[in-house]
C-alpha cells in the first residue's frame, strides 16, 4: 500500500541528548501502525514532531509524497496529522457535540459571532453518519463513560474532513473490556475510511488484537517494524525487543514465607451503592492483591480504605485496634498510604517540582521547627528516591507536567517511599508504563512488602495474579472468590462475570 507518512534520517537532540537517532517510519494508507517502546526510547519525541510540537533537527518527512515542515501545531493539522492525547482536554459541563466543536461555535469570527447551534448539530449528524459509532453526542461529557469521552476527543480531532492520520496516545488506558472494544470498532471503521492511525501503548496483548503492524523504539532509533503475521509466524517476543535483552517474568518471587504481623483487617465494610460485604486480613510481609474491573466498586474500596470515602457499615482495625478513619490525614497519621490510580489530578501536584512532590506527604517531616524547609536535605532524599524508582530523566527541577505518564506515577511511588509507612495501598500502578519500568515497580512493591503490608488494587488481572501472595476478585461491589489463591482464570472469571473459585 502508499505512504501517508515516510520519515527519513529524522534526528533531535536536546543539548547533549540524542532523543532520535537517524529514525525511519513509514506509515500506509488506511493502516493502524502500533509505535512501542519504554520510557525514553524515543517515540514520544517522534509523535510530538509529527504533532508540530518539535521541530527535528534533520532528515526529511514526506506526506502523500510531498516533502513538508511542520513547524506548528496548526502546520499539522493543516498537513492532515491530528492528535488525540492520553488525557484529552475536554470541558465537562458541556455536551459532546458542544466540544467536539469548541472555538468552531460560529460561521464569524470574534467576539459579534453567534453560536449556530442547529449548524453543530448537524456537521455533528454528518459526522457520525462518516464514523457510524453508537454515541449519545447530546449528554454532557462530565456525565460520559470513559469510553465515550475518548470517542469524543477522537470526533473533535476528525471535525475536518481532511484529516487523514490519526494519534492515539494511551487510549485504552482507563478502559474496561467491553470499552475497549467499543473503541477497536471505532479504529477498524476509522481504518475502513482511509484514515491511519499510529497507537501508542504500553498494553503490548493489544498489539496482536488490532495493529497491522508495529514498530519498536529502543535508545532513540526503529530497532524493528514488522507486520502482526510475521510477528506471530517467527514467534517474535516484543518485550525483547523493547529491552534489547530476554525479559524474562517481570514479576518478583513470590515469598513462601510471606505473612506475618496483622496490620489491617477489614470486617464486612460496605458503602450503599458501591461495595459491601468486603472483608480480608493485610499483614507484614505480604502482598494482597484486589482484582477488580472499572465500576466494580475496587477504586471506591480504596478511597474507603485511606478516609476519602465515610463506610456506611462493617469494621477496620489496624494493628489489633478499631479505627475509624475521619480523613486522608488521619490514615496518613495512622500509616497508611495511598498510590492513587488518576496520578495527575489525584497524587501530584502537576505544575510543581519533583522535590515539591515528593516530600509533599510529609510536610513535618520535610521541614524545620518554624516551618522552614529543609531544602538542601529534601533535595538528597528526592534525588536518591528517583533513582530508586528510575525517574527518566533525573531532572528534580522539572514539573510533574513535563514528565510521561510513567514516569508521573514513579514520582507518586517516591513520594509514598518518602512517607515511609506501615501499609501501602496502590490503586492501578502500572497504568502508562512500560515493561522495562514496570518489572522496576513490582520489585519495589516486593521490597516494601518485607517491611510493610502491601495492597495492590488493579483492573488488569495478570497484574494481581502476577504480584499478589494472596488475591480476591471484586465483582459489582462484592467479593467473587471463595479462596485466597485462586488459579489466573478463576480470578479472571471472578472479577469479569462473578463466578466463583
Amino acid at each position: 500500500m502508499a505512504n501517508v507518512i515516510s520519515m527519513r534520517a529524522i534526528e533531535k537532540r536536546f543539548g547533549v541528548v540524542k532523543a532520535l537517532d537517524a529514525v525511519s517510519f513509514d506509515l500506509e494508507v488506511g493502516e493502524i501502525h502500533a509505535l512501542l517502546g519504554v520510557n525514553g526510547a524515543g517515540k514520544s519525541t517522534l509523535i510530538k514532531i509529527l504533532s508540530g510540537v518539535y521541530k527535528k533537527d534533520s532528515g526529511v518527512i514526506e506526506i502523500g509524497g510531498q516533502s513538508v515542515e511542520l513547524g506548528s501545531p496548526a502546520a499539522a493539522v493543516d498537513c492532515g496529522i491530528a492528535s488525540v492525547q492520553q488525557h484529552p482536554e475536554l470541558v465537562g459541563d458541556f455536551t459532546g457535540v458542544e466540544n467536539i466543536y469548541l472555538g468552531q461555535e460560529s460561521k464569524r469570527a470574534g467576539l459579534t459571532g453567534r453560536i449556530d447551534r442547529k449548524a453543530m448539530q448537524m456537521a455533528a449528524q454528518k459526522l457520525l453518519k462518516r464514523f457510524p459509532i453508537e454515541i449519545d453526542l447530546d449528554a454532557r461529557v462530565g456525565e460520559m463513560a470513559a469510553v465515550d469521552r475518548e470517542i469524543v476527543a477522537i470526533l473533535h480531532a476528525l471535525r475536518r474532513e481532511d484529516i487523514r492520520i490519526l494519534i492515539l496516545d494511551e487510549p485504552t488506558s482507563t478502559l474496561t473490556e467491553r470499552e475497549k472494544a467499543s473503541l477497536f470498532q471505532l479504529m477498524r471503521t476509522l481504518k475502513a475510511a482511509g484514515i491511519a492511525i499510529i497507537y501508542i501503548t504500553h498494553r503490548l496483548e493489544e498489539v496482536f488484537e488490532i495493529a497491522d503492524r508495529f514498530t519498536v523504539f529502543r535508545g532513540g532509533r526503529n530497532v524493528a517494524t514488522m507486520t502482526i503475521a510475521e510477528a506471530r509466524s517467527n514467534a517474535v517476543s516484543i518485550p525483547d525487543l523493547m529491552l534489547d535483552q530476554k525479559s524474562g517474568a517481570i514479576f518478583p518471587p513470590r515469598d513462601d514465607r510471606a505473612g506475618g504481623e496483622v496490620m489491617m483487617t477489614v470486617e464486612g465494610l460496605e458503602k450503599r451503592g458501591l461495595f459491601s460485604d468486603v472483608s480480608f486480613t493485610l499483614r507484614r510481609g505480604e502482598i494482597l492483591g484486589i482484582f477488580g474491573l472499572i465500576g466494580s466498586g475496587a477504586d471506591e474500596l480504596s478511597k474507603a480504605l485511606f478516609g476519602v470515602i465515610r463506610p456506611d457499615g462493617g469494621s477496620m482495625t489496624i494493628k489489633g485496634k478499631p479505627v475509624v478513619l475521619k480523613d486522608p490525614h488521619d490514615a496518613l497519621r495512622r500509616g497508611i498510604f495511598l498510590v492513587p490510580g488518576d496520578r495527575r489530578t489525584e497524587g501530584l501536584t502537576m505544575t510543581k517540582d519533583v522535590v515539591f512532590n515528593t516530600t509533599l506527604a510529609h510536610l513535618g517531616k520535610a521541614s524545620w521547627i518554624g516551618g522552614l524547609l529543609k531544602l538542601g536535605r529534601n533535595k538528597a532524599i528526592a534525588e536518591e528516591l528517583a533513582r530508586k524508582v528510575a525517574l527518566q530523566p533525573l531532572k528534580l527541577d522539572r514539573p510533574a507536567s513535563a514528565f510521561s505518564g510513567g514516569n508521573q506515577q514513579k514520582i507518586v511511588i517516591a513520594k509514598g517511599l518518602y512517607r515511609d509507612s506501615e501499609i501501602y495501598i496502590f490503586v492501578e500502578p502500572t497504568v502508562g508504563v512500560d515493561i522495562g519500568a514496570r518489572a522496576t515497580l513490582y520489585g519495589l512493591m516486593r521490597e516494601l512488602s518485607q517491611k510493610a503490608a502491601v495492597l495492590v488494587i488493579s483492573s488488569d488481572c495478570d497484574e494481581v495474579y502476577g504480584v499478589a501472595d494472596r488475591t480476591i476478585a471484586l465483582y459489582k461491589g462484592q467479593p467473587a472468590t471463595s479462596a485466597d489463591t485462586p488459579s489466573r482464570d478463576q480470578l479472571l472469571a471472578a472479577g469479569i462475570m462473578g463466578v466463583r473459585s
